[in-house]
Order: structure tokens, then C-alpha cells, then sequence
């Protein structure tokens, strides 16, 4: 399997991507071994001067949050790709119950897979529907915990991809095959309703923040830098 991944990663440095996402590993690995494979994809992606992402995903080494946290607590260098989704259908619940490790992994978090789990399910059939709304909703708190967690390291972007599936993920019709939903309206739907959620969510994060006292702001340069009293 790192056979694959190094040449994945030769095959994707000549294009300068933003990030590199690794659905790798296996959960039937002993501990060793899902801490030597992520190991060695980081350093082999350091040589090429990449940003290699780990994915939370089923069955692979990252397949629960628990797991997870072992992994993030022992390898403090690696970076993940949070899809929740597949966390859902693993411990058949939605992930705000987990919170705790939720905030753990956040500052390993780089980037979000934007798909909606249920506990019987890694999609829902449509994210706007009302009688998901409360799958929804908890997904963003924890969205919003990754937010909060990059922006706290100083970061200057985060990048969040719509994830809404085809193979096995869009639920269909019986006998026809025929989809629920329009997979290019739901995915065109998950982008702009988080483009909103990360504007609310700034706005709320920069009104949250505590204001200086008076006489502490009338001492303040234009850059926001301490000025001696004259």
C-alpha cells in the first residue's frame, strides 16, 4: 500500500495542490501497524513538499473516533481530513456525542469532507430535507469545532469539499435504481449552504471576541500595537 501512495504522491507534486487526501490503511491492522503506515506517507510526502491529509473513513486505520485519537495522541505530527460521516455508520450515533474527542483530533484537522451521516447511513438522501436537519446541524457544531481549532493555530484558509456520492452513498429507488435526489443539485446545495454557516460562523467568532478596555484602545497604533503613553 505505500508503493501506491509514494507514487500517488510523485503523481500529484508536479500539479502544486493544496492538499493531498489519503484514504489508507486498514482497520484490521494491529496498532503498529496503523501507526507506521501514516508514518511513513508523512515522511514520503515531506520529501515532495506536500501536505498529505489522513482520512477518517471506514475501514481503514482511522475508521472510529476513538482509534483516531490513539493514533492522533502518539503521532502529534499528523494531519487529517475529517469525514464524520463514515464515524456515524460505525458507531451508529452522530458524533456530538463524542465531542470531547471531537475537540482532541481538531488540531490535527486540515481539511473537511462536507457529506452528511445518519446512524444507519454515511449519506443522507438530502441534506436540505427538513427531517435532517438535526444530522445536519450536529455535523456543523462539529465543523465548527475544526473552524475554531484552525483559526486558533493562526491558519488563513480552509478548504471544505461537498462530498455527496454516487456509488452506494445516493440512496435510490427499489426495482428502478432510480436516485432520490439530484447528486449535482445536493452537492451544488452542501457548498453554498456552508459557503453561509463559515460567514455566520466568522462573524459570531469576531463579535465573541473580548473588547479591550477604553483607555487600553486610545493606546493602540493602526496595526493594533501598544503606543507609550506620551
Amino acid at each position: 500500500m505505500l508503493k501506491v501512495v509514494r507514487a500517488s504522491l510523485q503523481a500529484c507534486a508536479p500539479f502544486n495542490p493544496v492538499r493531498v487526501n489519503c484514504i489508507g490503511g486498514l482497520d484490521a491492522w494491529t496498532h503498529g501497524e496503523m501507526l507506521r503506515f501514516p508514518e511513513a506517507g508523512m515522511n514520503a510526502a515531506e520529501t515532495l513538499g506536500l501536505d498529505l491529509c489522513f482520512e477518517t473513513h471506514r475501514s481503514r486505520c482511522l475508521f472510529n473516533p476513538w482509534r483516531c485519537e490513539q493514533i492522533v495522541g502518539e503521532l502529534p505530527e499528523i494531519r487529517l481530513t475529517a469525514d464524520l460521516s463514515h464515524w456515524c455508520v460505525v458507531a451508529e450515533r452522530l458524533m456530538v456525542t463524542e465531542m470531547p474527542t471531537i475537540r482532541r483530533i481538531a488540531p490535527h484537522v486540515r481539511h473537511i469532507h462536507a457529506r452528511v451521516g445518519y446512524d444507519q447511513g454515511p449519506q443522507v438522501p438530502h441534506p436540505a430535507a427538513p427531517e435532517y436537519a438535526q444530522a445536519l446541524s450536529r455535523h456543523q457544531r462539529c465543523w465548527e469545532c475544526f473552524w475554531d481549532a484552525q483559526q486558533r493555530a493562526g491558519a488563513t484558509r480552509t478548504t471544505m469539499t461537498p462530498e455527496f456520492g454516487p456509488d452506494g452513498y445516493l440512496h435510490q429507488l427499489p426495482f428502478t435504481r432510480a436516485p432520490v435526489a439530484d447528486l449535482w443539485e445536493i452537492n451544488r446545495w452542501m457548498a453554498d449552504a456552508e459557503r453561509r454557516h463559515l460567514s455566520q460562523w466568522r462573524h459570531a467568532s469576531i463579535e465573541a471576541r473580548p473588547v479591550r478596555p477604553r483607555e487600553t484602545i486610545d493606546h493602540l497604533d493602526a496595526a493594533g500595537s501598544p503606543v507609550p503613553p506620551a
